[in-house]
């Protein structure tokens, strides 16, 4: 059969140098490896050090990319000016009142980052405390990081990255002056107040990992900032914050699957950290702080799908943790707020959030809820920063029904809406359908897909689809609206998220069923996802456009290889996909927290095994592939950019079709594309323009 969209002339042929390794007495082959850069931590932070053979081969590709692309210009063009047209320009968000202000980001019309402003609480004349565009101004990447204003309101903490490193540089703002402070602090993570003179801050060591606490005294030299905390377990990130009630400072230290935290109290900031309950294998849990209690959301005692406890702050161990929401399998409690009068939580259930709160004294079995009505929806909680509030701040959205902000009084019950997220070019929720089907995987398990499509689009097989999932780190997929994917939904498109294992949208066994050996059920669930609605009439076969990103990206490698014949195109946007390899490298950033979701294949066979099973460069074989849009970035310390390039330069010279097959690298950022809230839309313009050209309505 003819190509939809075949190949052209010129692609780039990287060369091979063979290198072998042996691990378990298997022999690995692996022609490209040298395009992983010795000096890999070197270019991340300045691209411009890439070695010049490594830079020559992603150019070529990049070239190359743009020849095959070049029809799809005009298209791009549109698609960015359809997206950008449901982006109300003059937008803000709703201000969140603490203290003696209230605090807002403000976009002026075509900026492409925000303004931070604050007002009077009640009311009054706007101070803008930080201008990013102002700052980003001299930078070809801009990515603004966390934000943090002391709890006098006299200074700014505020930290940015300039290269898609992720390596944060933190400045304080005098707010009053409007002018930063003569130092800088370079590689920080999380950042914590104590007072307006005094905070914590984590720092990132050469290998980007999150490792140290230090407490810092506002004017002093860095040099001179106490170390707090040091984690030297490899596989532990650390991070700081503060507990809404101010009592705490709180040190959080764990990986995927296991951590520990401690706290430190903001009166006496000298304490050294005492830790609630040490770190146990498999035990994970968070705290919040109300009046002598500590409520804790934890795992413990086989609590898969977590539960509330309490345990005194004088004896906050875990021989004094007390239930107050026992565990219940299938019920996912996924996030605890407190204040001074009020607990709050939010769960999952069946691929669906709620939120639930009940007020200080009384049992939690007798919690209310916030209800909703919508068959696929999400929730994001926007809890004030104040303790001493009845008011909660959520958001609430479905692949309809664009975003809405609404101030709940937990009291009374009153729901308020803040903010209705404006699409200026018009929407009507109408002329859209969104429904919730569940797909049969290969071994019976029920995977969850949220659709979406026009009213109009016809449910015969002829509609094309998007495909989208991810599938791993417990990492839940929301069903909340995208005015991007309009562009391809208006267009005749399927828009399909798949619930696939791997994410803990049906609870921690969900997630769980994924992880080690089980991780092919991933792949499974999302080909079982496309057969269930080539079967309900969704699509045909070779209709499918199948898309995901970072470990996403692994699934679409695995599926490519497992079942292409069902797809008409894939696109991997950054995709982990040289599993093994990666897996076995430990002195990269990620590698040692890694091994609690994969396993550890330098210590097991059994691991490696596995991994060897589904790694998708290492199961790329001669066979037909769909067309295929890889994406990388140069600056990506997540994946690292030689993963997408090896597995296309593998690609390339085994394949037997005559797809078209890219590779697009982005030489000046890294894991999440170009920064500016205009900028990225070109990034989603090329995948859906490669996705419209794949299944030929070009």
């Amino acid at each position: 059969m003819k190509p939809v969209f075949p190949a052209v002339p010129g692609a780039p042929v990287a060369e091979r140098r063979p290198t072998t390794s042996t691990h378990h007495g298997v022999t690995l082959h692996d022609d490209y490896a040298w395009l992983r850069a010795e000096n890999w931590q070197e270019a991340m932070r300045d691209p411009d050090k890439l070695p010049d053979d490594i830079a020559t081969y992603l150019k070529a590709e990049n070239a190359y990319y743009d020849a095959a692309m070049a029809d799809t210009e005009a298209l791009q063009d549109t698609l960015v000016a359809e997206m950008r047209g449901r982006i109300k320009e003059d937008d803000s968000s709703v201000p969140m009142k603490d203290g003696p202000y209230a605090y807002a980001r403000r976009f002026t019309e075509g900026a492409e980052h925000p303004l931070m402003v604050r007002t009077p609480r009640d009311g009054g004349a706007e101070e803008v405390l930080l201008d990013v565009n102002v700052e980003a101004a001299a930078h070809d990447y801009f990515n603004l990081g966390a934000t943090a204003i002391s709890p006098d309101h006299k200074v700014l903490a505020w930290k940015a990255d300039t290269s898609g490193a992720e390596f944060y540089k933190m400045k304080f703002r005098d707010t009053a002056a409007g002018t930063d402070a003569d130092y800088t602090i370079a590689d920080v993570g999380s950042v914590a107040w104590v007072n307006g003179q005094m905070l914590f801050y984590v720092r990132v060591d050469e290998n980007h990992r999150p490792n140290k606490v230090f407490r810092h005294v506002l004017g002093s030299d860095p040099k001179d900032d106490v170390l707090v905390y040091e984690e030297m377990d490899q596989r532990y990130y650390v991070s700081v914050g503060r507990i809404r009630s101010g009592a705490f400072i709180v040190i959080y230290t764990g990986m995927n699957d296991e951590n520990e935290v401690l706290v430190i109290p903001t009166d006496a900031p000298d304490t050294p950290p005492a830790v609630i309950e040490p770190r146990t294998e498999g035990l994970e849990y968070e705290i919040d702080h109300q009046g002598d209690q500590f409520l804790i959301l934890t795992n413990a005692d086989d609590a898969h799908d977590f539960k509330i406890m309490t345990a005194p702050v004088a004896t906050p161990s875990r021989a004094n943790w007390v239930d107050i929401l026992p565990h219940q399998s299938g019920r996912m409690v996924i996030d605890l707020m407190t204040h001074k009068d009020w607990v709050i939580w939010m769960e999952r259930e069946n691929a669906l959030p709620r939120i639930r709160f009940v007020p200080k004294g009384i049992p939690l079995s007798e919690a209310q809820s916030i209800a909703f009505e919508e068959q696929a929806y999400a929730l994001g909680s926007q809890p004030s920063v104040e303790y001493e509030t009845d008011t909660f701040r959520f958001s609430y959205s479905s692949p309809t029904t664009p975003g809405q902000v609404y101030d709940y009084d937990l009291a009374s019950g009153a729901r308020i809406l803040m903010k209705q997220v404006e699409i200026p070019s018009g929407h009507d929720p109408a002329d859209y359908v969104a429904v919730r089907i569940m797909a049969t995987s290969h071994d019976g398990a029920e995977v969850p897909l949220t659709i979406l499509h026009r009213k109009s689009t016809p449910l015969d097989g002829s509609a094309p689809c998007l495909l989208y999932g991810y599938g791993s780190y417990g990492a839940s997929m929301p069903a909340g609206f995208s005015g991007n994917r309009l562009s391809l939904v208006d267009r005749g498109f399927v828009y399909v998220i798949a619930h696939v294992r791997g994410g803990e949208e049906k609870g921690r066994k969900w997630y769980e069923d994924a992880k080690f050996g089980k991780k092919v059920n991933t792949f499974h669930d999302f080909i079982a996802a496309g057969e269930a609605l080539i079967a309900g009439g969704y699509t045909r076969k070779g209709r499918i456009v199948i898309h995901g990103g970072s470990a996403g990206g692994l699934l679409v490698g695995a599926v490519v290889n497992m079942r292409p014949d069902l797809l008409a195109g894939a696109i991997g946007d950054v995709p982990f996909v040289d599993v093994l390899n990666t897996i076995l490298d430990d002195t990269l950033p990620l590698t040692p927290g890694e091994w609690s979701q994969w396993g550890n294949p330098i210590e097991s066979k059994e691991a490696f095994e596995d991994i060897r099973g589904y790694s998708p460069y290492d199961n790329v074989t001669a066979q037909d592939y769909p067309a295929m849009l890889v994406t990388a970035g140069v600056s990506d310390p997540r994946v690292t950019y030689w993963e997408p390039a090896k597995w296309v330069a593998k690609l390339r010279v085994t394949k037997t079709d005559e797809n078209i097959l890219m590779l697009r690298t982005n030489m000046t950022s890294g894991h999440f594309g170009k920064s500016g809230r205009f900028a990225a839309l070109e990034d989603a313009a090329r995948s859906y323009a490669f996705a419209i050209k794949a299944v030929g309505l070009l």
